[in-house]
C-alpha cells in the first residue's frame, strides 16, 4: 500500500451516538497540557487537516465524534482523549468519556477487572472518573464523575427573527450550553421533528455566539457555546434532551455534558440537592441516569459536581488511511446529508 497515514480506530456508540476511538496511529499532539492540545487542534492548519481527515468526507461522516487517544499528562489518570467533531475539537464529553472508557477495556489498553473498573480519564476541562461495572469481559455500564458544573447566566432573553422572544440559560458542563425550553419554538422533541429541531438550534448558536461572549474562567482555551440543547420533562420527571450539533444534526444520546450543565442549572433554582438522581432521555428514546454527587466551587463561582451513567457498545474495528493521491484529502461535505451549515465547512 501506499499510504501516507494510517489510524486505527475502534467503532463504539453510547445509547446510540457514535463516538469511535482512535487507538493505534494517532500522531503526536503538540502541547505541556490538555488544554494547550485543544487549542493546537483548533488553531493550527495541521490540527483542522487531521480533524478533516477523520470528520468530514470521503472517510467520515455527519454522525458521531473521533475520540484521539493521548499519553495523559496528569499523574492519576489512565489515559487522556480530545474529541473531534466537524467544526472543532471539543473539551468534555459524557457520551464520548463512556465510549472511550468501554473502549479502553474491552480492547485491554486498560485491564478488566471484574466487577468493577474505575479508570480516570484526562480531558481538556479536567479529570472523569469512570466507574465501570463488568462481566464475562465486557463493561456493562459506566458511571461518569464529571468536571464541576456551573451556571454562567440564567433567564437571559435573546431576540430571534422566527420565535420573537426566548428566554435561555447559559450553563457550562465541560462545554457551555445554550439551555432552552423546546416549547419556545413550538416543537417537541420527537425523532420527526430532529431536523426542525437542529435547523432551530443553528440558528440559535449563531445569534448567542455573535451576542454573548462565554470564556471559561479558569480555562481559556474552553470558549463559545458550543451546543444548543433543548429541554422538557415529561409526566414522570424524566428530562428530555435533544442538543444540536453543528453542521446539523441531532446527538442520538441525552448528552452528558449538556445534563450536566442542565443539572448546575437546576441546583441554581433550588430544584435538585446533592444526593438526587433522576433520568434523562433523548430524543431517540435512549437513557441516562443523572445524579448530584456534591457541591463545590469553579474560579468562586457556585458550582455542582455531576455524575452520568449510561452503556457503551463496540461494533467494529477498522483502519482508515490516506492515499497521498487522493484529490480528495482535505475532506468535504455537502448540503444534502450535512444540512445547510456544510456550505461552511
Amino acid at each position: 500500500m501506499r499510504w501516507k497515514r494510517t489510524i486505527q480506530l475502534l467503532d463504539v456508540h453510547c445509547e446510540g451516538e457514535i463516538g469511535k476511538v482512535a487507538i493505534g496511529g494517532v500522531p503526536k499532539i503538540p502541547g505541556e497540557t490538555l488544554a494547550a492540545q485543544l487549542h493546537w487542534l483548533n488553531t493550527d492548519p495541521k490540527g483542522s487537516e487531521l480533524r478533516r481527515f477523520l470528520c468530514l468526507e470521503p472517510r467520515g461522516a455527519p454522525i458521531g465524534s473521533v475520540n484521539l487517544l493521548l499519553p495523559a499528562k496528569h499523574p492519576d489518570a489512565d489515559a487522556a482523549f480530545i474529541i473531534l467533531q466537524p467544526d472543532q475539537a471539543h473539551a468534555s464529553s459524557g457520551s464520548n468519556s463512556i465510549c472511550v472508557t468501554t473502549a479502553l477495556l474491552e480492547s485491554g489498553i486498560v485491564e478488566m477487572r471484574e466487577p468493577e473498573t474505575v479508570v480516570t480519564l484526562e480531558t481538556a476541562a479536567g479529570l472523569v472518573k469512570a466507574t465501570a461495572t463488568c462481566r464475562d469481559g465486557r463493561c456493562e455500564k459506566v458511571k461518569l464523575t464529571m468536571v464541576p458544573s456551573f451556571v454562567h447566566d440564567l433567564d437571559v432573553a435573546l431576540e430571534t427573527p422566527h420565535w420573537g422572544r426566548i428566554t435561555l440559560d447559559l450553563c457550562y458542563g465541560g462545554i457551555f450550553y445554550a439551555l432552552v425550553d423546546v416549547s419556545q419554538i413550538g416543537l417537541t422533541i420527537d425523532k420527526g421533528n430532529a431536523a426542525a429541531l437542529v435547523q432551530a438550534g443553528m440558528v440559535l448558536k449563531d445569534l448567542i455566539n455573535r451576542e454573548i461572549p462565554v470564556v471559561h474562567p479558569e480555562i481559556p482555551a474552553i470558549s463559545g457555546v458550543a451546543y444548543v440543547m433543548f429541554r422538557d420533562t415529561e409526566l414522570d420527571g424524566t428530562v428530555r434532551t435533544c442538543t444540536t450539533m453543528w453542521p446539523g444534526r441531532a446527538d442520538r444520546s441525552p448528552c452528558g455534558t449538556g445534563n450536566s450543565a442542565n443539572l448546575a442549572a437546576l441546583h441554581a433554582r433550588g430544584r435538585v440537592k446533592v444526593g438526587d438522581t433522576f433520568r434523562s432521555r433523548s430524543i431517540i428514546g435512549s437513557q441516562f441516569e443523572v445524579g448530584l454527587a456534591a457541591e463545590t466551587t469553579v474560579a468562586g463561582k457556585p458550582a455542582i459536581v455531576p455524575t452520568i451513567a449510561g452503556r457503551g457498545f463496540t461494533f467494529g474495528l477498522h483502519q482508515i488511511a490516506l492515499d497521498p493521491f487522493d484529490p480528495l484529502a482535505e475532506g468535504f461535505a455537502m448540503t444534502d446529508v450535512w444540512g445547510p451549515s456544510a456550505g461552511e465547512i
